[in-house]
């Protein structure tokens, strides 16, 4: 059967645009802009606090992972006072070598490596749908080892060094995602999967997007009568039960038209549509443009 959360992540299509080493010492503050894209961090060696706006301040220990699905504007220091130094993270420049915050001199009291993800897909607001705004996981041994190998190779210039950055930073998001109580997530997929008896029907739905499920066949594979499983899933999901299988059918389509050199036909055929006329139609309406038309402009 289907694994939802790997089906999203497989779509998503995660790679690092950048990383950068990090590291501060004693006085020291940083404020960044809004960014509006998944961004990372993995803290190293040491601590350090963080602000992001609208939520409280974290401490950040060393093992500690921070996943910032869309990343408003936060503000990073030690732990001493300091008049902040103000980044935009559009405009920065790309970092060659470690970024030294505070004194120059010495151990650092913290080192971290920071990054963003850029998504090979159209669909990026599948994360963001999926997590809180701000992901802080610590404790994970299995994240913790990611987060080493992924500071020991972006620290070296080895061959097929890109590459191994790219799986290691999936790895992370995936292991970030499932390792988020579902039940502090907002409503969406993430939540969803907590709830034993919904996420046999998600996975049904990601296992079969061709077929033609009525919410009363969604009920008996969770097992709750229609009118409790539609109230379920609303609510903890955040959309209906057919409007969630809509949008993964459409999410599915537009990877199959972008990535995998399909006719609209047999793309309509793998999402569950009997006629190219039907499938046009439906994805005219969700995406905002054709078939043919989206395929020719992502292909562009």
């Amino acid at each position: 059967m289907g694994d939802p959360l790997s089906d999203v992540v497989r779509l998503l299509r995660p790679r690092a645009v950048f990383s950068k080493g990090i590291s501060g010492a004693g006085r020291w503050a940083v404020r960044y802009s809004e960014f509006g894209q998944p961004s990372f961090c993995a803290v190293l060696e040491g601590s350090c606090l963080l602000a992001v706006d609208g939520h409280p301040a974290l401490t950040l220990d060393a093992g500690d992972f921070l996943l910032l699905p869309a990343t408003p504007g936060f503000t990073m220091s030690g732990f001493e006072p300091a008049t902040p130094q103000r980044i935009d993270p559009k405009l920065a420049p790309a970092a060659t070598t470690e970024i030294r915050h505070g004194t120059q001199e010495g151990a650092p009291d913290v080192r971290l490596l920071g990054g963003s993800f850029l998504f090979d897909s159209h669909d990026p607001a599948l994360l963001v749908s999926l997590l809180p705004a701000v992901v802080h996981v610590r404790g994970v041994q299995r994240l913790s080892l990611l987060v080493r190998l992924l500071g020991e190779e972006a620290g070296e210039d080895k061959p097929g060094r890109e590459v191994v950055l790219t799986r290691l930073v999936e790895l992370l998001l995936v292991e970030a995602l499932r390792s988020t109580p579902g039940q502090d997530a907002p409503p969406g997929l993430l939540r969803g999967l907590t709830d034993a008896r919904l996420a046999s029907a998600l996975r049904q739905m990601h296992d079969q997007p061709a077929h033609a499920w009525t919410v009363a066949q969604l009920a008996g594979v969770a097992a709750l009568s229609r009118s409790a499983f539609f109230e379920r899933f609303n609510r903890t999901v955040g959309v209906a039960p057919m409007e969630y299988l809509l949008s993964w059918r459409m999410a599915v389509a537009k990877d199959l038209l972008r990535h995998h050199d399909l006719g609209i036909a047999e793309a309509a055929e793998r999402v569950g549509y009997g006629s190219a006329s039907t499938f046009s139609t439906a994805f005219s309406r969700y995406v905002g443009q054709s078939p043919g038309r989206y395929a020719r402009a992502v292909s562009a």
